[in-house]
């Protein structure tokens, strides 16, 4: 088998958990579930951001993650791979994002893809798969997981929250694209409110920033950088959802937001953004896609 695979599609279509699975069959792992740890299975993923978040982590608590995963990780991984597998044969090598991985550490990382110790397997998650090195993605041979349809994700939904309504699960199945991680997130975290007052500004504008405040009151004064990445993906799916059931000539100023919401959801996670102000930007694009009577007065 080849030793590097790049397990790509967008977030929530299950790649870890296949990559898991995936490992402790190459190593032989009795414990199917995966219910405990196996000393050849290395998984790199974002650390806890400093010493705080780490007793947190340490004492089950929920903590925060650095942005990236660190040339540091990476170096102590290679120095693991100087070794035999303790067990056997094999052993598996898991980053989850590899997408996230710093610059320095995608260079080093490379290294070990091109000259792999023998019976290394290296599977890398990517929601992203184009922020790789391209030196990095030649060398995977890549397993691409697609989004369901929507009926099967919608039995999917019901089968997983039976509690959920109706018109909740419609909007789940819609914003997620396909994703039952992101359908599930989006029940999990009440985004229903949200997609509905989002939908009421595109569609009529904001003239007195009213529904722009209730959007700031429904997000919190303090959201956490996963809530804040689950609303900027929400607005893009809204607009998304706005422009399949608009004429052709309305297009432009939706296309126009969605592209300036693409362009915040790829600074937030390292942009050091105000909260409140961030949100108040993404009422403000969705504003300017409503009908042109109101753009003009946003």
């Amino acid at each position: 088998m080849h030793h590097a695979w790049l397990l790509a599609g967008k977030r929530g279509l299950g790649k870890m958990h296949f990559a898991q699975a995936a490992a402790r069959a190459l190593c032989g792992a009795e414990d199917a579930d995966g219910s405990a740890q196996h000393p050849d299975i290395h998984v790199l993923t974002h650390l806890p951001k400093d010493d705080k978040e780490e007793r947190k982590r340490g004492d089950g608590k929920p903590y925060e993650v650095r942005r990236n995963i660190t040339v540091g990780q990476i170096r102590a991984l290679q120095q693991r791979l100087t070794t035999r597998p303790t067990l056997g044969s094999r052993r598996a090598v898991i980053i989850d994002p590899a997408d996230d991985l710093e610059k320095s550490a995608s260079n080093a990382l490379l290294k070990s893809l091109e000259e792999p110790p023998a019976g290394t397997y290296f599977l890398l998650v990517a929601h992203r798969p184009a922020k790789l090195l391209p030196t990095i993605r030649s060398r995977c041979r890549v397993l691409r997981f697609s989004a369901l349809d929507d009926d099967a994700l919608g039995n999917w939904l019901t089968s997983q929250v039976p509690e959920c309504d109706a018109d909740t699960r419609a909007a789940a199945v819609r914003a997620s694209g396909g994703s039952p991680g992101l359908a599930l997130d989006f029940v999990n975290r009440g985004l229903g409110p949200l997609d509905t007052l989002m939908s009421r500004i595109v569609r009529d504008g904001d003239r007195n920033f009213e529904l722009r405040g209730q959007l700031a009151d429904v997000v919190g004064a303090r959201p956490d950088r996963e809530r804040i990445a689950a609303i900027l993906d929400l607005a893009r799916s809204v607009l998304a959802s706005e422009m399949n059931r608009a004429d052709r000539h309305a297009w432009s100023p939706l296309v126009d937001a969605h592209a300036e919401l693409v362009r915040l959801a790829g600074q937030a996670p390292t942009y050091n953004f105000d909260p409140g102000l961030l949100v108040m930007e993404i009422g403000t694009l969705l504003a300017s896609a409503a009908p042109a009577s109101e753009r003009a007065d946003v």
